[in-house]
């Protein structure tokens, strides 16, 4: 998911950063996505724990991570990467409905009632 160039005068802090910012933007890492845990990540990259930890506690500073105590650190959305998440998801369900033999009409109104079954109170 990350990798690091240790022959780059970018600190390795920076690297991480820069690559979690870059992947949440393009759409590679959803909104909601889970981040390994500091420990972990330290140790695939042989970084020491606090090296992630800067970069995690920067990303949260700008908004584009948020940390869920010990539920972990969770990637935040923009606007653009829930648009491309969406319309992955769309993507998926429409190719789902068709091997189930929904035509795209059908498809569509049961994503209406669903919606309207949200807005539902008590739902």
């Amino acid at each position: 998911m990350f990798h690091i160039d240790q022959s780059a005068e970018v600190p390795p802090f920076e690297q991480i950063k820069r690559q979690i910012k870059e992947q949440r933007d393009s759409g590679e890492l959803a909104a909601g996505h889970h981040l390994p845990p500091v420990r972990r990540l330290a140790g695939e990259l042989g970084l020491a724990p606090n090296t992630v930890a800067r970069a995690y506690k920067e990303l949260e500073a700008a908004g584009i991570i948020e940390t869920r105590g010990r539920n972990g650190s969770f990637v935040t959305g923009t606007a653009d990467s829930a648009d491309k998440a969406a319309a992955h998801a769309a993507g998926e369900y429409i190719a789902r409905v068709r091997a189930l033999g929904i035509d795209d009409e059908r498809a569509v109104a049961l994503v209406r009632d669903a919606a309207t079954a949200a807005l539902a109170p008590g739902a």
